[in-house]
């Protein structure tokens, strides 16, 4: 039983994996670009970047760590790489 449980979790994974993975809109900015804006945005206050991920509702949520070692979380738009509410 537990590998036909196995087997069946494992075809049914990818396909919920790959149903809810949506690529960021056509005409998007390249995220280098997004990443460079808001090196750019925040200049030395930017420690270091820890982390960026797509999120389906068409924005990049990006944590990073400030120079005081603040954790910081933003969204940032695709299209202009700015960042929303």
């Amino acid at each position: 039983m537990r590998i036909f449980a196995a087997v069946l979790l494992g075809a049914l994974l990818p396909t919920t994996v790959l149903a809810a993975d949506t690529p960021p809109p056509a005409g998007a900015m390249k995220l280098s670009a997004v990443l460079a804006a808001l090196e750019s945005r925040v200049g030395d206050q930017l420690a270091y970047i820890d982390e960026a991920d797509w999120d389906d509702d068409g924005y990049w949520e990006v944590e990073y760590r400030g120079a005081d070692g603040a954790e910081v979380k933003v969204k940032l738009d695709a299209m202009t790489g700015e960042p929303r509410p």
